[in-house]
């Protein structure tokens, strides 16, 4: 639930640090949202979120499931309209 909390702290008061210990690249949907208005920075393993900030809607991609669902997230509290394309390779398997 990394991605979602993500999205939660964009709207919190000072900083907050999310710790990825196990896969590489999980934090695909962390430049999404800095598309959106987010201060987010990315340091190895670890994203740093400086909130609260206000997020503007824009065309964003999701990564995966999880980028999806905090992108939703997301474009709930953002100004403007959020449209959300998924991978191709998520749509082949609906």
């Amino acid at each position: 639930m990394q991605a979602q909390f993500m999205a939660l702290v964009t709207q919190a008061e000072g900083t907050s640090a999310i710790t990825e210990t196990i896969f590489e690249n999980r934090f695909l949907h962390a430049s999404e949202m800095m598309r959106m208005g987010a201060n987010i920075s990315i340091e190895g393993r670890r994203a740093v979120v400086h909130g609260p900030t206000t997020l503007s809607g824009t065309g964003v991609i999701a990564s995966d499931l999880r980028a999806s669902a905090s992108l939703v997230l997301a474009a709930l509290v953002a100004q403007g309209e959020t449209l959300i394309v998924p991978r191709l390779s998520h749509r082949s398997r609906l």
